[in-house]
């Protein structure tokens, strides 16, 4: 079954059946007294757009109104956001936070990131061995055990969407400060982060 969906008019029609009856209570729309009852059917319309949005708005990648409830929710906004995020930015890091259930692994990582909007890789390095290292390979102490890098680009570009920014928001965003907080936050505490820039 569809959601009922009322227009202005629908409103209109059902302020002025609820007025008593009378040669008093004039019910034609060219009526004065109708005109005037009709200026509350826009907000009317507004409230149940709202309200049947609700269940849009309830879930973090599809949210607007309830943004702010989000961010309070998960620690939102934080340093890594920046003076003043972008909408989708902040929905985005929303979501991230959200879905994020904690991994070590470089999937979990590259996703992470994919869901922050940026597309990077992982590397990870170990220290030179005689016999199992080839030559031109990096040389490095027992710290290159828990070094690992993220390549990105090194700007990262993100766009005005429509339907995912909201007005005010610039047309395109350049930046991985979102990025490098996020991921130094979300290492695991005895490793070494790198970001890599191409």
């Amino acid at each position: 079954m569809p959601k009922p969906s009322f227009t202005s008019a629908d409103f209109t029609s059902a302020l002025l059946g609820l007025l008593p009856r009378g040669r008093v209570w004039p019910k034609e729309l060219s009526s004065v007294h109708a005109q005037a009852i009709s200026c509350y059917a826009p907000t009317f319309q507004r409230i149940s757009d709202s309200a049947l949005g609700l269940l849009v708005d309830a879930f973090p990648a599809t949210t607007v109104n309830l943004l702010g409830e989000w961010e309070l929710t998960l620690g939102l906004p934080d340093p890594c956001a920046g003076i003043s995020p972008t909408f989708q930015g902040r929905r985005n890091q929303v979501v991230a936070r959200f879905t994020n259930s904690g991994g070590q692994s470089i999937q979990f990582f590259e996703s992470f990131a994919l869901g922050l909007g940026y597309t990077v890789t992982v590397t990870q390095y170990a220290p030179f061995r005689c016999g199992q290292s080839a030559c031109g390979q990096q040389l490095g102490g027992e710290d290159w055990f828990f070094t690992w890098a993220i390549n990105s680009a090194l700007n990262t570009i993100t766009y005005f969407r429509t339907g995912q920014s909201a007005m005010g928001d610039p047309l395109a965003s350049w930046g991985n400060s979102v990025l490098e907080c996020e991921l130094s936050e979300a290492k695991p505490a005895h490793t070494i982060l790198q970001f890599h820039y191409s």
